[in-house]
This record gives structure tokens, sequence and C-alpha cells, in this order.
């Protein structure tokens, strides 16, 4: 069952790409999303080369062990703030938005609010 799943979020994921693109006036937000965690990059696809990247990894480690108690949710939201403050110091401001193929719910919508919320437009 979970091969399943998987293989029908990457062949979702393979049809969005084949319509949103990165540029360097426009880079692509991307989301990953594992069972602990989630991840965000933004990538210009000209080049090849992320530009900048968050996780609720690194914003665990910097915000301490009272970031540990928060739930996912709160979490992803946190991670889209951080990399929307990122983006800013980059002097980036729109982006393309990728959910990665999964359903804009849960943690990729809290991702993507925490990022609009940061200052990004999408």
């Amino acid at each position: 069952m979970k091969a399943i799943k998987s293989q029908k979020r990457e062949r979702r994921h393979r049809r969005i790409r084949a319509k949103v693109l990165g540029t360097s006036e426009r880079p692509r937000l991307s989301i990953f999303r594992s069972g602990k965690y989630i991840y965000t990059q933004i990538i210009n696809d000209e080049t090849g080369k992320t530009l900048v990247s968050a996780s609720d990894i690194s914003t665990k480690k910097e915000k301490g062990s009272n970031a540990k108690t928060a739930g996912k949710i709160e979490s992803s939201k946190s991670v889209g703030l951080e990399v929307a403050k990122k983006a800013k110091e980059m002097k980036i401001s729109k982006v393309v938005f990728d959910r990665g193929g999964y359903l804009y719910a849960g943690r990729v919508k809290a991702a993507a609010d925490g990022a609009r919320e940061g200052g990004l437009n999408f």
C-alpha cells in the first residue's frame, strides 16, 4: 500500500514539475514532507542551484528544547517563516509554489501560510 501511495505522489509531482519552473527573477519554493519533518527549498531551475533552504530540523536546533513540544503544523509554519526570512535576506520576494505532489492541506498549507506571512508572494 505504501509503495503505491508514494508512486502516486511521485506521478503527481512529475505532472506539477512539467508546468512549474523556477527562474532567476521568480524561483521555485519546493516542499518535501517526511513522516517526521518538513523541508523547504527555494530553487533556481535555470542554474540548478538551491538558493535558500530551511527545515524543522534546523529550526528546532536553533530554538532549543521549546520547539520540540510544538506540533507538526506549528513547526511547519515556523519553517515557512524561516525560509521567507532567509529569502528576504537574499532579496527574493516572488516565488512559484511547488507543493511536491502533496495535497494543499495540513503541514503543506501551514508552511505556505508561514512563507506568505514572512513576506513571500506566490
